[in-house]
Order: C-alpha cells, then structure tokens, then sequence
C-alpha cells in the first residue's frame, strides 16, 4: 500500500514495500522523479542507510571485525541496506508521514533507520535518523533522488552548486579523502562543505533547491535522462576512511529540505 501526501498542487507518494521511497513527486502536474526499471537503486528517490554511496570491494573492518556487505554496483556494495527492503509505515496523515526499517543479518550490528518525512505548500522536509540496539556501528546517511533530466514544456534540467571543493575520485570510480578544485561538469563526484543550497533548473518552469544539515554531497548530472543530487553525512566509502560512529541512545541524524519555484 502506498500513502500519499497533498499540499496545494503539489503531491507526494511514499512507498512502504519499496524501500521506503518516494516514488512519485509531482509540482503543478509535473512528475520531477525519474523511474528506469525494476532495480531498486535506480527509481524514485531513496534513503541510503546504514551507508551511503559505495563501498570498497564490499568490505570494512570495525573492532577487528571484518563485514562483507553485499555487492550490487560490482565489485562494490552501494546505497546501503534499506533501499531493497518493505519499511514499516507507524504513522501518516494527508501531510506527513513516519516509516521505519529494522538492518537484516546482512548488517551484523543491529539496529535501524527511521524517516519523517512531511509536505508543506512551498517546502518538502525530509529527516533521517540511524539508530543502535545494543552495539556501535559505523555508518553514513544520504538521500538519493533521482530526478528527470526534462519536464513536460522545459529545457533540460541544470544543476548549480558552491562548494569548498571536489573529492578526487579514484580509478574504481570511488572517491577519494583528497580535496581538489571544483572542475566544470558534468560530474559523478563527491563535494565538501557544501554551501547549501544545490540548485536543479528546469528553465521556463522550475527550480528546485535542496537544501540539507549535511557536509557531503554526490552530485550525478552525466546522464541524459536523469540527475541526482545527493546529501550525505560523510562521503562514500566512509566505513572505511571516516566513519561516524553510531551508539546506543546516540542515533545519527540528517535532514533535508525541497524547496521549488515555478516559472523562472
């Protein structure tokens, strides 16, 4: 079953059995969110937890033990454990909505992501938490909205950001910790300290701002019929390079705020 919410001509529908997604966003009629198959991470828009972007070769060490996460953008893990998993739906209204998902043993330490997830005339707010049962854990959060490259009567959509930097990717196409000078796009990359917001246009009819409390953000505008921006606790592979510690009674949480304006 999914849930949808309405504010003015703007509508959202949140879908439990399918990751938990957003998998429609439609602004005056409009579907901004693109859908290309049956592949979990490629539709909708999607929480990434309890990591966020790619993993190296699947695998991390944390308290001396070794996890091996499955592989799904070989020969990589990516987008975490939630998006191919049915969330638990506790509570929505014509406005709002609260979902949860409980890590399977894929994740060797417990625990869970909850999001809220509420729509207002002008504004969609979004928030993530990732908690602990009993162990620790490192772990990332990061949304992944995929969102079409040309609406009904616009140009195609752009993307504008400022950031203090590029993370130099790798020749396994994963990101780096080192920091570089922002090149002109398209880009497949990772962006830190964001000066929010990341603007998508869709001249003649839309801008979208994603505005969010996170440092990271992967921005994806290489393709043509789709483009991604991405908020993110940490950058990919962090389990590996700099991982945030989850523990129990301290959840790691993350927001973000949609805000659009028609017409520019």
């Amino acid at each position: 079953m999914t849930v949808d919410l309405h504010a003015g001509d703007v509508s959202v529908t949140i879908d439990p059995g399918d990751g938990g997604r957003l998998s429609s966003f439609v602004i005056s009629g409009n579907e901004l969110l693109y859908h290309a198959g049956d592949d979990p991470t490629m539709h909708g828009s999607f929480v990434m937890a309890p990591y966020a972007g790619r993993v190296r070769d699947g695998e991390f060490t944390y308290r001396d033990r070794d996890v091996s996460l499955p592989i799904n953008l070989a020969p990589h893990a990516a987008h975490g454990l939630a998006v191919d998993r049915a969330w638990t739906m506790l509570e929505y209204d014509e406005n709002s909505a609260i979902l949860s998902c409980e890590f399977d043993d894929r994740w060797p330490f417990g625990g869970r992501v909850v999001q809220y997830i509420r729509l207002e005339a002008e504004r969609l707010v979004q928030k993530v938490a990732v908690e602990a049962d009993q162990r620790s854990f490192p772990a990332s959060i990061g949304w992944h909205p995929w969102f079409r490259r040309r609406l009904i009567h616009s140009t195609p959509a752009q993307v504008s950001l400022d950031a203090a930097a590029m993370l130099r990717r790798d020749n396994d196409r994963i990101a780096t910790t080192q920091r570089m000078r922002i090149p002109e796009g398209p880009w497949d990359d990772c962006f830190v300290d964001v000066n929010w917001p990341v603007s998508i246009a869709w001249p003649g009819f839309l801008r979208l701002d994603v505005d969010a409390d996170t440092n990271y953000v992967v921005v994806f505008d290489e393709g043509e019929a789709a483009v991604c921006v991405e908020p993110q606790t940490a950058p990919p592979n962090s389990v590996n390079t700099e991982p945030l510690i989850v523990r129990p009674g301290r959840p790691l949480r993350a927001r973000t705020d949609w805000r659009w304006r028609a017409r520019l």
